[in-house]
C-alpha cells in the first residue's frame, strides 16, 4: 500500500503522542488521578496541540481514533502487535535486566504486509511473532506483575486514595495542582479545562512530594503507607492460584491489628486483596493475520502451534505489612 509523506508524517506523530495522557507513575495511577482513561487524555491533548499548530495534527487525530481511511495505519498505533508494545518490550528488558523480554523488532517489521487494508504478517515471520508472544508473558510475570511492583502499585494506590479522602475532610494540604485533580470530576464538561491544566503540571516528583510531605501526618494509615513507600519497606504479597478464602484474610487482618496496636477499620484498610490476570493474546478481537505463501491468510489463533500462548492465566494476591 502507498504512504504519502503526510501521511507518513501523520502517523508518527499519532504513534508518538498516543500515550501522551499517560500521568505521573503511568498505569499504576491511570483513572485515580483523572476519571478517565489515558487514550481519552491523550485525544484531548492531541486536540489541544492541532488547535495552536493550526490544523497540522488533523491527520493524526484521524488516525488514532482510526477514523482515516487507511485503516491499517491505525494498527501501528493500537493493536496486538502494535509499535509501541514492539517499543516498551525492549526497552523494559533494557533498564530491567530481563533479557527475555529483548525482541527483534525489526525482523517483524521487515515481515509487515498490506492486504486489504489490513496489516498482516508474513507467513515466515511466524518464529518471530512467537518470540515476541512469549517475551510479553515472561515480562507480565517478572516484571509488571511482579509481587515487589505489586505491593507498590497497591500501596501507591491506597496513600492516594487515603489522601483525596482526607483532603475532602480538611484534614490535610496538598498543592494546588494535586488539590484541583482530587477534587473535580472529569464526568462534569464544566471541569475539564481546569483538570488538563492541572494534570499536564503534574509529574512522578508531585506524588513524591505528596508521600514526603505525609510522612508525619497524624493520620495512621497516610503515614504508615507514606513512610513505607520513601523507605521502601513495601508490603507483602502473596500469590495463589485459588482465590483466597475470607477465613484466612480476616485471621491475617486480627494479628495486624494486634501486631500493630490498630483497630479492625485500620486494620483493614491496610489489608487487599483480588485478582491479576494476563492475557498474552487476544484470540477474539483484533486478530493477528498472517499472510501465507499461496496468498491467502487467516489468523494467528487458527495456527495449533498458538495455542498455548492464548490462555488466561489469573493469579489471586493478598498484600499486608510485614510482621
Amino acid at each position: 500500500a502507498e504512504i504519502t509523506r503526510e501521511e507518513s508524517e501523520a502517523a508518527s506523530i499519532a504513534i508518538l503522542l498516543h500515550d501522551i495522557g499517560h500521568g505521573p507513575f503511568s498505569h499504576a495511577l491511570e483513572g485515580r488521578l483523572v476519571s478517565a482513561n489515558h487514550e481519552e487524555l491523550s485525544l484531548q491533548l492531541m486536540r489541544q496541540l492541532n488547535d495552536e499548530f493550526g490544523g497540522r495534527l488533523t491527520m493524526a487525530i484521524q488516525i488514532f481514533q482510526n477514523e482515516h481511511p487507511k485503516h491499517f495505519l491505525h494498527q501501528l498505533i493500537s493493536g496486538q502487535l502494535d509499535l509501541d508494545r514492539m517499543d516498551y518490550l525492549n526497552r523494559d528488558s533494557f533498564y530491567t535486566g530481563v533479557m527475555e523480554g529483548k525482541i527483534g523488532y525489526d525482523r517483524i517489521i521487515k515481515m509487515f504486509r498490506v492486504v486489504d487494508d489490513t496489516l498482516m504478517v508474513e507467513e515466515k515471520g511466524l518464529a518471530s511473532i512467537e518470540k515476541f508472544l512469549v517475551a510479553r508473558k515472561i515480562m507480565y510475570w517478572q516484571v509488571y506483575l511482579h509481587k515487589t511492583v505489586l505491593s507498590a502499585e497497591r500501596m501507591l494506590i491506597a496513600a492516594l486514595e487515603r489522601a483525596r479522602f482526607l483532603h475532602s475532610q480538611n484534614v490535610i494540604d496538598i498543592s494546588p495542582t494535586l488539590s484541583t485533580l482530587l477534587s473535580r470530576t472529569w464526568s462534569n464538561p464544566n471541569h475539564r479545562e481546569e483538570i488538563m491544566q492541572a494534570f499536564v503540571q503534574l509529574d512522578d516528583i508531585d506524588i513524591m512530594i505528596l508521600l514526603k510531605n505525609s510522612i508525619p501526618s497524624k493520620d495512621f494509615i497516610l503515614g504508615t503507607l507514606s513512610l513505607s513507600l520513601i523507605q521502601r519497606r513495601l508490603f507483602k504479597v502473596e500469590l495463589s492460584e485459588k482465590p483466597i478464602e475470607t477465613r484466612y484474610i480476616d485471621n491475617l487482618t486480627k494479628q495486624i491489628e494486634e501486631h500493630l496496636d490498630i483497630d479492625q477499620s485500620t486494620a483493614r484498610q491496610l489489608v487487599w486483596s483480588g485478582e491479576e490476570q494476563v492475557e498474552v493474546y487476544n484470540g477474539e478481537v483484533n486478530q493477528i493475520k498472517v499472510y501465507k505463501k499461496d496468498n491467502s491468510n487467516l489468523n494467528l489463533s487458527e495456527i495449533s502451534d498458538f495455542a498455548y500462548l492464548l490462555r488466561i492465566v489469573t493469579k489471586y494476591y493478598l498484600c499486608y505489612p510485614h510482621m
